[in-house]
């Protein structure tokens, strides 16, 4: 039980952390650089994850893409682009429902419609591999519907 409430309050700190708008919690100095926190450098992981974003997330049970999902994956095929030399890959996670072989399954459809979106969007497929994960590795440990939403992802990851 204690667990369970341990996994419950991390999870709404999660996603109560997601929610926060921090753009305006960095302090300036007095020729306008930022002090303290440096912007990550131009076409690294960092940069990657930071300032274009590296997951889309899922309804339950579906592959298809979000219009907040195509919106992310647009800007990271633009970058991807822009950084031409760079490959990824492309993780397909699912929450703990269903057995192991169906999220499997469910896991490879969404890294798939991750990787046919950033084709048509113009990265070249050789650049992209794709792996599914199931429900082997959770974002958000917990058994409810704020732990399950961070579960069913695709994850961009720079090689």
């Amino acid at each position: 039980m204690r667990l369970k409430v341990l996994s419950l309050f991390a999870a709404v700190l999660l996603v109560s952390a997601c929610g926060t708008d921090q753009s305006n919690s960095v302090a300036t100095t007095g020729d306008g650089a930022q002090a303290g926190a440096e912007a990550p450098a131009p076409g690294t992981k960092e940069d990657f994850v930071v300032n274009v974003g590296d997951r889309v997330f899922f309804a339950y049970d579906s592959f298809d893409l979000s219009p907040e999902a195509r919106a992310t994956l647009d800007r990271q095929a633009q970058w991807l682009k822009q950084y031409p030399s760079i490959a990824v890959t492309i993780e397909g996670h699912a929450d703990e429902r269903g057995t192991r072989e169906y999220n499997l399954a469910l896991g490879e459809r969404r890294a798939n419609s991750v990787k046919n979106y950033l084709v048509a969007a113009g990265v070249s497929a050789d650049r992209i591999t794709t792996i599914s994960y199931g429900k082997e590795r959770p974002a958000v440990l917990g058994s409810n519907e704020a732990a399950y939403a961070q579960n069913r992802r695709g994850v961009t990851t720079i090689n």
